[in-house]
């Protein structure tokens, strides 16, 4: 379970932060914990490195969950500093923290420097001994002692084995807390080319240090959940890893973030797609686009950088020139942001907030046949083997994303050209702004829409 999924049933539950050096299991544990496979789990230390959020239900009760980078030294992995203070920004908000150490090698210098870190915070501290299925584990038990964190709970989170004990000892610790009221929030997924700024755009959203920012490509590799409010709007953020092209993607985690990045996407409300004004035309960026109308969301183009822009004063040439390489989402709203001056970052906002209220938009029935039958009169379709397309009647069928069904008769002798004026008049006569909208052509008899059509009106 993860937060994205019902967050706001969950925002006030206790958080429960895994810790430990690298490679012990903890993306393990946090998988099996939230019943998801949304941590990577890769036999490659330092897989993880931003923090990952998730929930869990048990007995009754909620439990939050984060998943934290492993500890070791710079000289082992360059982002060592900067996940470590990550690990100390989950232990200080955490209520329980969870030490995970490998019960098969047995405790380790890099083990016994992380409880110092645990020894300077006030926080109740539990040990679990991962992987206690393995062959060596029960020797090491007794070095686990000597950690001074009580006896530890064993665990194997590949089998699922001690799972259930060890959620009972954290709820045993955690008092019951009130479950919050039941809010909504507007899903903003941040997502782009790597290295075009995303973490750095979320961070100043934020105004905190929530993920880790480098200037080497690739830094972000989960997808990571925030709560926030803008103005009296409630918001959930998602900062999401870099997308590549399909023939550039790398086996094992970089696949998984691709995987992770297109799920935010699908989870979304409102999508930033965060594109560098030095490289402003790449054809990955529109293909990312493209993938967003796909899934029927809110689009913003967010120019990102623009405090390095030649011509700052020139915006609407800029966009102008963005133009020909967006045609098929001339409908996605130009933002022009610098996130590391914090520029336009709240008309951003403002922006995804009016885009979530078009999406929730109803046409009335009546309105959106006068609008379609005065389109057809202006520009009646083309003729497609001596027959042409009769559109009898429309109807908006869902609203996020507006979704309008056609009865016609015959949906094969729709072009797509006369699909597209279609949907453009619609979004003149309505405003669907920053939308990707859904068009669903049915056939239909005239006979058959006349009689139903006369049912209606007795």
């Amino acid at each position: 379970m993860t937060l994205d999924d019902t967050p706001e049933a969950v925002e006030l539950a206790p958080l429960v932060a895994i810790v430990g050096r690298p490679n012990v299991g903890k993306s393990a544990l946090f998988n099996r914990i939230t019943r998801t496979r949304r941590a990577l789990v890769e036999e490659v230390a330092g897989t993880t490195r931003d923090r990952l959020y998730g929930y869990t239900e048990w007995r009754g009760r909620y439990i939050r969950v984060v998943d934290t980078g492993g500890v070791e030294g710079p000289e082992v992995d360059p982002f060592s500093a900067l996940i470590r203070e990550q690990v100390l920004y989950a232990i200080t908000e955490a209520d329980v923290v969870l030490f995970v150490v490998d019960a098969a090698e047995g405790v380790t210098a890099a083990d016994e420097a992380i409880v110092d870190l645990l020894r300077r915070s006030t926080r109740p501290v539990l040990l679990v001994a991962n992987k206690a299925d393995r062959r060596g584990a029960f020797r090491n038990e007794v070095d686990m002692y000597s950690l001074g964190l009580g006896e530890p709970v064993s665990i194997s989170a590949y089998h699922g084995q001690g799972i259930g004990d060890l959620l009972d000892d954290i709820l045993n610790i955690i008092p019951p807390v009130a479950p919050p009221e039941i809010e909504e929030r507007l899903r903003i997924a941040v997502v782009g080319r790597p290295n075009v700024g995303k973490s750095s755009l979320v961070n100043a959203i934020l105004g905190q240090s929530r993920t880790i920012v480098s200037d080497v490509p690739g830094t972000t590799r989960d997808a990571i959940d925030t709560p926030f409010d803008f103005e009296g709007n409630p918001m959930l953020l998602v900062d999401t890893a870099g997308i590549r092209r399909a023939g550039k993607i790398e086996r094992g985690v970089e696949r998984h973030s691709v995987q992770q990045a297109e799920h935010a996407i699908s989870r979304a409300d409102v999508v930033f797609l965060v594109i560098d004004q030095g490289e402003a035309t790449v054809a990955q960026d529109t293909h990312i686009a493209g993938t967003v109308t796909d899934a029927g969301k809110g689009l913003i183009l967010v120019v990102n950088k623009w405090d390095l822009a030649e011509n700052r004063a020139d915006r609407y040439g800029f966009a102008r020139r963005l133009d020909p390489h967006y045609q098929f989402v001339s409908w996605a709203p130009v933002q022009f942001t610098s996130a590391l001056m914090g520029e336009g970052i709240p008309d951003l906002l403002e922006l995804a907030v009016h885009i979530d209220q078009v999406r929730r938009r109803r046409v009335q029935t009546s309105e959106l046949n006068t609008v379609i039958q005065r389109a057809v009169s202006d520009h009646g379709p083309s003729a497609v083997r001596g027959k042409r397309l009769k559109v009898m009647y429309v109807t908006q069928a869902e609203i996020a994303p507006p979704t309008f069904v056609f009865f016609v008769n015959d949906p094969e002798l729709l072009h797509f050209s006369y699909r597209r004026y279609l949907e453009n008049r619609i979004r003149a006569a309505f405003g669907f702004e920053g939308t990707a909208i859904r068009m669903h052509f049915r056939k239909r008899s005239e006979d058959r829409e006349l009689a139903e059509r006369g049912e209606r009106s007795a």
